[in-house]
């Protein structure tokens, strides 16, 4: 059980733009057991705020606060600890911010966890976004090591700064010679056979996830914007599940 504790192989992305939308499609996972941890990000946070995550908690869901903090280390302390008091299970930083900056944001969901008596989320770190190519890597962020490296170079940093684990490319997992048993690699650029990749540049089938070492999946718009949500889900995880 890596990072501590364990997850739900699959996580949803819920990409929507408007309140309604979701609930919508909430209603059709409902009656999953287990239910999957549910992920919102910047999209439906910026527009309703705390409030849309206390509403997917009360619904049974397990909540991924998708942030991506990334600012000096006494600001990222603070929203840490604003956003530990609300509970979520995960939360990420990105991990260019350095090890200072992620040491900061376990001390804030400590804080924050503390103070509202629950257990304080599991920060993940974000690498490298599967949406950056090797080519952009180099070109935008003049990055000269291979993205493996860059993400296996990341990896350590987050582990040194004690966060639970790291989000990156199922891709970058083959590079590294050996998996930390401690750490927890969750993986986005989901894309199942026959699926497009959109604007994914380093994407993987669940079943190649898992057996490149991935503890969870992120699967958004190919569950999402299906005509069958529920199917989708249902067939990814079966994926996972018989890797």
């Amino acid at each position: 059980m890596k990072g501590g504790k364990d997850v739900e192989p699959v996580i949803i992305a819920l990409d929507y733009d408007n309140q309604d939308q979701m609930n919508i499609f909430l209603d059709s996972i409902q009656d999953l057991q287990p239910k999957p941890i549910v992920k919102i990000g910047m999209e439906l946070f910026y527009q309703y705020g705390p409030p849309i995550v206390q509403e997917v908690q009360e619904r049974g869901f397990k909540m991924f606060l998708d942030l991506k903090l990334n600012d000096i280390p006494n600001t990222v302390e603070r929203a840490m600890t604003q956003i530990a008091k609300l509970g979520p299970q995960l939360t990420t930083v990105h991990a260019l911010g350095g090890k200072e900056m992620m040491e900061a944001a376990v001390r804030g969901a400590n804080a924050g966890a503390k103070i509202s008596q629950q257990e304080p989320p599991q920060i993940l770190a974000v690498t490298e976004l599967t949406s950056i190519s090797t080519a952009v890597l180099r070109s935008e962020q003049n990055v000269r090591l291979e993205m493996s490296e860059q993400v296996t170079s990341l990896t350590q940093l987050a582990k040194d700064a004690g966060v639970a684990g790291v989000i990156c490319s199922a891709q970058d997992l083959a590079a590294q010679e050996v998996l930390d048993s401690e750490m927890l690699y969750i993986t986005p650029g989901i894309r199942p056979l026959e699926t497009k990749q959109d604007d994914q540049s380093r994407v993987v089938t669940p079943t190649q996830a898992r057996k490149l070492g991935s503890n969870a999946i992120v699967v958004g718009r190919p569950i999402t914007k299906s005509e069958h949500p529920l199917q989708a889900y249902q067939q990814i995880f079966k994926e996972w599940k018989n890797a």
